[in-house]
């Protein structure tokens, strides 16, 4: 697969070297050949899947398809512009491919083992107090986005507010962000399930009209993930287990308990996915091939 991969890589920087030399651009036939390529260069799968190392596994739902680390990761730094991180995954809609210009979203998939997460705050939380809290973070987060050359993001405000079940250990929550001067502002819809040693993290990435269809599909993306034996909640042994520096409300806010006793900024829950997907085939062609115009 990274060999596939590769070979396309170098068949799109041909393409694009081949095109600055003649100063012309592709017609629209070239260009959507380019992008029906893209998409079409890519291996789903579908039924069980194991998650990482045996941690959990999933049963991709009906109407999805599954694509493996490695592709997912070309997806997100390659052809998204995302900076570069761990992924175990990602689910599109079975009608969805990365570069489809009828995109509605994708569920990034990871796995962030920080110890076992003590949920007995869940009740006590002010989810208003909670976003002006994280509003402000994110203000602050900025300055160290900006000299890493990614676009500042605005934190708007609750797409949906955060709900935590008890029982299945699964916490899911949106965010409506806007990055930049987009014009569409971007929906960040985050699943957290609580595992032994910390939590699989699920974000369904799209713009904000998406929203409803994300709503209408969460469920089954909620029921879709299970850690295995030795991963899950109920198998937390205080005696040889670590527990994470923040409960409930820090893992929604994107914060920890550093050593010193304070709350400090995770930087990469404030690295999301940036898809402004309305204008996305408009800038994708002015990046590869000039103005468009």
């Amino acid at each position: 697969m990274i060999k596939k991969l590769l070979v396309f890589h170098l068949f799109l920087i041909g393409i694009i070297g081949q095109i600055h030399a003649q100063e012309e651009e592709l017609s629209d036939e070239e260009y959507f050949a380019l992008v029906d390529s893209i998409n079409s260069s890519f291996t789903y799968q579908y039924g069980t899947i194991i998650l990482g190392d045996n941690i959990a596994t999933l049963q991709v739902p009906e109407g999805y398809k599954y694509l493996d680390t490695e592709q997912s990761s070309y997806v997100l730094t390659e052809l998204w512009g995302n900076p570069p991180e761990e992924v175990l995954g990602l689910l599109f809609p079975e009608d969805i491919g990365p570069m489809s210009d009828d995109f509605t979203y994708a569920v990034e998939i990871n796995y962030a083992e920080e110890g076992y997460i003590d949920d007995e705050d869940a009740q006590e939380i002010d989810y208003d107090d909670l976003l002006e809290e994280m509003q402000s973070d994110t203000d602050e987060a900025n300055s160290y986005r900006i000299e890493e050359g990614y676009e500042k993001i605005e934190l708007v405000g609750w797409a949906s507010e955060p709900f935590y079940d008890y029982k299945s250990k699964k916490l899911h929550w949106a965010k409506e962000l806007k990055f930049g001067e987009q014009e569409i502002n971007t929906l960040n819809y985050n699943i957290r399930i609580l595992g032994r040693k910390g939590y699989l993290n699920m974000n369904a990435i799209s713009n904000m009209e998406a929203l409803p269809i994300v709503k209408q599909d969460i469920n089954d993306i909620l029921a879709s993930v299970e850690f295995n034996d030795g991963y899950r909640y109920g198998d937390f042994n205080p005696e040889v287990d670590e527990i994470a520096a923040y409960g409930i409300g820090g893992l929604i806010a994107g914060k920890m308990l550093a050593k010193t006793g304070f709350f400090v900024l995770l930087l990469k829950f404030w690295k999301v996915i940036a898809l402004a997907v309305g204008g996305f085939f408009t800038a994708f062609r002015k990046k590869i091939f000039g103005s468009g115009e």
